[in-house]
């Protein structure tokens, strides 16, 4: 069995939440999807978890970060290419979500950061094939 990735964020409107993540074409997983959580299949192996803030906490002690003034984590997507980089950016601004700032293009990686309606910060990014394996030194602009 292949190594699944779970990240689990906190919402305060789980409606809202699924329906921005669904904006972006992320499919919501209904067996895994209920009043206080919903599972969100970003990729084969890879998933958000949005959850109530009450559910969270079930899972730790410690306390629950709220999104919209603090950050806990940022979660990076890669894309294939810059166009499906500002594609998916431009798909979470028109699904509620907020750009905090302008896009890096660092020559061998450009990304756009985006946060979701409850501020969890995601960054969706492309990096040129042979920084990726090699390093950014590797990476000609020739």
């Amino acid at each position: 069995m292949a190594t699944q990735v779970f990240i689990s964020l906190p919402t305060n409107d789980l409606n809202r939440s699924k329906a921005f993540f669904e904006g972006l074409g992320w499919q919501i997983q209904q067996n895994f999807t209920d009043e206080n959580a919903a599972c969100v299949l970003i990729d084969e192996n890879i998933y958000v978890m949005v959850l109530t803030p009450t559910f969270l906490a079930t899972f730790t002690d410690k306390p629950i970060v709220d999104p919209a003034t603090a950050i806990q984590v940022q979660t990076a997507v890669s894309r294939e290419s810059r166009a499906a980089v500002d594609e998916l950016a431009e798909r979470a601004l028109a699904s509620g979500g907020r750009e905090p700032r302008a896009a890096q293009d660092l020559g061998f990686m450009y990304s756009r950061d985006f946060e979701d309606p409850d501020g969890n910060l995601f960054s969706a990014l492309w990096m040129d094939p042979v920084a990726a394996a090699q390093g950014p030194e590797a990476f000609t602009t020739s």
